[in-house]
């Protein structure tokens, strides 16, 4: 990987072990932002930020990173350029729209920022069930993509008073359906995963979705969801806004039966936050049979050094893992069989 130009990072080249990586530094000397690096030539975005324009290191013009992801039948070159008011990827030296772009290369991350999912806004928990199944499948990516075009179809129709909204409805309703429908398969995969994986102190995690998925399916989900915008017409004749749908649908993280956004503490949302994590990559590594790059930021300062190195001797045993931390006898130690990097002040060297 080859990264210009993002946040305090000028210029940095990274061969990673195909096992365990572990960057090593200070605070804020930039281990963070080399996973940000690696997630955005995965995602042509960031993990940490919407505003991708802040990425951009402060003086330059403009943010690249390059990479060459590799799998056991082909190797890829990912190329993201971000300048103000521009973003460019490329796929093996092609320009491509982020459509083409996406599913060359799959990262699940652990890191404090990514707290929001547990803590933050309903959105954030949808989003973060949407962009894992779209992961595992492309007609999963294809429905949220056709269902928030619709969606802002309907919204237009309705701000308008339009005649066609009929038609809107529609195809809201079917789309409406076959979303739900998608991610309810997901989130069963992922319940499965958190029962059987990682739980500290002996605590449950859960996933619940609100309402609850129907068992007929697509075809239960219609009828639904029309009597649901028969019952909430006149309030988004309104508001003039699509009031009931997969858009806002409740997606409840529980810890031990108790909603983790109102009940948990710090620890226990971030215990649930590295669970997510760990049962994201094992429903990945099931359904395609390779393994997502694992990126874990900071994990010692979570977790006892002998949990936290155990942990991440699993995760590299089965694929590809990013780990930072600030500990460098703990870093040494976790390396032993790896790659070690020493960061410091936006500069990298291989130890």
């Amino acid at each position: 990987m080859e990264v210009r130009d993002l946040r305090n990072v000028k210029e940095a080249s990274l061969e990673f072990a195909p096992g365990l990586n572990v960057l090593v530094g200070r605070n804020a000397q930039g281990k963070t932002s080399l996973l940000e690096a690696v997630g955005l030539l995965a995602r042509g975005r960031s993990f940490r930020t919407e505003d991708t324009e802040t990425l951009i290191r402060r003086g330059a013009a403009v943010l690249r990173a390059r990479g060459t992801a590799t799998a056991p039948d082909r190797r890829t070159c990912l190329e993201v350029e971000i300048a103000p008011g521009t973003r460019r990827l490329r796929v093996d030296g092609r320009e491509v729209p982020p459509r083409e772009y996406h599913g060359r290369l799959e990262v699940v991350v652990y890191s404090t920022d990514r707290l929001r999912v547990v803590r933050g806004p309903m959105r954030e928990r949808r989003q973060f069930l949407d962009r894992s199944g779209s992961a595992l499948w492309p007609a999963y990516r294809q429905t949220v993509r056709d269902f928030e075009r619709v969606l802002g179809q309907r919204n237009a129709a309705l701000e308008a008073g339009a005649r066609d909204l009929d038609t809107w409805n529609e195809r809201f309703v079917e789309l409406g359906a076959r979303l739900r429908d998608r991610r309810a398969s997901y989130v069963e995969r992922l319940r499965v995963a958190l029962r059987h994986g990682f739980h500290p102190e002996g605590e449950r995690y859960d996933v619940v979705l609100v309402p609850a998925p129907l068992a007929g399916g697509v075809e239960a989900e219609r009828p639904r969801l029309v009597a649901e915008m028969e019952g909430r017409r006149r309030d988004e004749g309104r508001t003039r806004r699509s009031l009931v749908g997969p858009h806002r649908d409740e997606v409840l993280l529980l810890v031990d039966g108790e909603e983790a956004g109102v009940a948990a503490s710090s620890g226990q949302a971030r215990s649930l936050l590295l669970a997510l994590a760990l049962a994201t990559l094992e429903v990945y590594r099931q359904e395609t049979g390779s393994a997502a790059v694992a990126l874990l930021d900071d994990l010692d300062s979570e977790l006892d050094e002998a949990r936290a190195t155990e942990l991440c001797r699993e995760v590299s045993r089965r694929g590809q893992a990013l780990v930072t931390t600030a500990h460098a006898g703990w870093a040494r130690r976790l390396a032993d069989g790896g790659r070690l990097f020493e960061v410091e002040a936006g500069e990298v060297r291989a130890a």
